[in-house]
């Protein structure tokens, strides 16, 4: 038999292992600071290029001054860099993929093997890195996954493989995708109706039968099942039809959600001071918010992954200026594929006294300010769910991945966005922003979004949803570290 575990030595240990990307990194951070608040030792694992990134953009702290949150790094099998802009999505998630599982099993190695921590008792990882997923096996603890995407956007890609069996991927040739052709119900996928060919993420879309995301997204989907739990960041009001579609798919399910306002009632603590931001934030922007009227600003920013032609840039700016309304817009460096974002002078001269540019932001303090009345997004998960956290509606102009299917839920099931149809024009955007900050359609979004924040707030209070997922999770994962302990 084994001797008494120490109270130290039940303490238990979360690995935390984001996909290398800031839409992933920064659900992951919240679910290790929930976790961490619950009595867990954490070791994040990044990246070494994300990790310099996040060094060079967290000035205030020391990323290894908690005893108990502690940051490691592996290689991901890229080129060395110091860029300061996201990795390729292909190419990262084939390197991960193929190099990422040695380095991880000796990162496990050492931790169990180093006096300074208890023993891994479990591994909590995005379902991009997949590789976990041996490593749990080969030192026989639980692996929870992170699912960072809408469970909607989830529950399309884990029909991938029917849209192969269909025949409608691969695409004969790009020409068929038609407006006509992509407007094509989608009638198969249980719990999410009226959906059009379109709306399914947008992986699909492509002529190449080898297509790597495409395999790697078949095969991410029936890696699931080897989990011991998944985590859905939304909670579920949101999603229900979808959530109980997901139940005979996956492993048991935990809406705990939305993330950033668990987290926010965290005590304020050392490891709160935390950040995840790969790029530097820029305070004017909520200085410059002071200076404005309730609801009067729409903030606009397009995530960290999607790029534009510069013609397209121009094309939103000059909408932006026509609104007439004052607004924030985050352009970071590389948002402008190729090249160099260039906007025209006489636009610059036009929006002095009314817009302002800047490169990153804290998103959610943006959106909680209460001068901001509308935000356009890419509809990636985080601003989606930020945005609902915050009563916020939306212009939506989804880039690619599951953005287009949260982009059509919500417009068409939760009544809080507006799409910009194709591509995009200076008038379009004039006319869906006039609608969003004084039309009648606005305001019936306004109302609904409000309307979204307080479900989510109930979901998240003590005793909510969320709160008890969340409770529920942790007494699993404490009971596991405990019975390790004792082996």
């Amino acid at each position: 038999m084994g001797s008494i575990p120490t109270a130290a030595e039940k303490k238990p240990h979360a690995v935390c292992v984001p996909y290398p990307a800031q839409g992933h990194v920064n659900p992951m951070m919240k679910l290790a600071k929930l976790l961490h608040s619950r009595g867990f030792h954490i070791t994040f694992v990044n990246n070494e290029y994300n990790h310099r990134r996040l060094l060079r953009s967290q000035s205030l702290f020391s990323l290894d001054g908690i005893p108990d949150f502690k940051f490691r790094t592996i290689p991901d099998g890229l080129p060395s860099s110091d860029g300061d802009c996201t990795q390729d999505t292909a190419s990262l998630c084939e390197s991960t993929k193929n190099n990422c599982l040695a380095p991880f099993r000796e990162l496990l190695a050492a931790l169990n093997a180093s006096c300074e921590a208890p023993l891994v008792t479990c591994i909590v990882s995005d379902r991009g890195m997949n590789f976990t997923l041996d490593a749990a096996k080969e030192i026989g603890v639980p692996e929870v996954w992170l699912c960072t995407t809408s469970a909607c956007g989830y529950l399309c890609y884990l029909h991938f493989r029917e849209l192969v069996d269909r025949g409608l991927t691969p695409v004969k040739a790009m020409e068929r995708l038609t407006k006509e052709y992509l407007n094509t119900p989608i009638n198969w996928i249980p719990g999410m109706p009226n959906l059009r060919l379109r709306d399914l993420p947008s992986f699909w879309r492509t002529t190449d039968p080898d297509d790597f995301m495409m395999k790697f997204i078949v095969q991410m989907s029936e890696d699931c099942s080897r989990a011991s739990a998944v985590v859905f960041n939304t909670f579920d009001d949101l999603e229900a039809p979808v959530l109980q579609a997901l139940a005979s798919f996956v492993p048991p399910a935990y809406t705990i959600g939305p993330l950033p306002l668990l987290v926010q009632q965290l005590p304020h603590r050392p490891v709160a001071m935390v950040g995840s931001s790969l790029w530097k934030e820029d305070n004017n922007c909520l200085e410059w918010l002071d200076r404005r009227k309730p609801e009067s600003v729409v903030y606009v920013n397009f995530g960290s992954i999607t790029v534009m032609t510069n013609e397209q840039l121009v094309e939103f700016a000059w909408g932006l200026a026509d609104s007439n309304q004052d607004f924030l817009w985050i352009i970071r460096p590389d948002l402008v594929k190729g090249e160099s974002a260039v906007l025209p002078e006489e636009f610059l001269r036009e929006i002095e006294d009314r817009g302002l540019l800047a490169i990153w932001c804290s998103q959610e303090k943006v959106l909680g300010h209460p001068a901001v009345g509308g935000f356009l997004t890419h509809s990636g998960w985080n601003s989606t769910l930020e945005s609902i956290c915050s009563g916020v509606p939306m212009i939506c102009w989804p880039f690619f991945a599951e953005q287009q299917t949260n982009c059509r839920y919500s417009c068409a099931v939760w009544g809080i966005g507006m799409e910009i149809d194709g591509d995009v024009r200076r008038e379009e955007v004039r006319s869906l922003i006039a609608e969003l900050m004084e039309g009648e359609k606005g305001k019936e979004m306004r109302r609904r979004a409000r309307e979204w924040k307080e479900r989510a707030v109930d979901a998240t209070k003590p005793g909510g949803t969320s709160s008890r997922n969340l409770d529920e999770l942790v007494t699993k994962l404490s009971t596991a570290a405990f019975s390790l302990a004792g082996s």
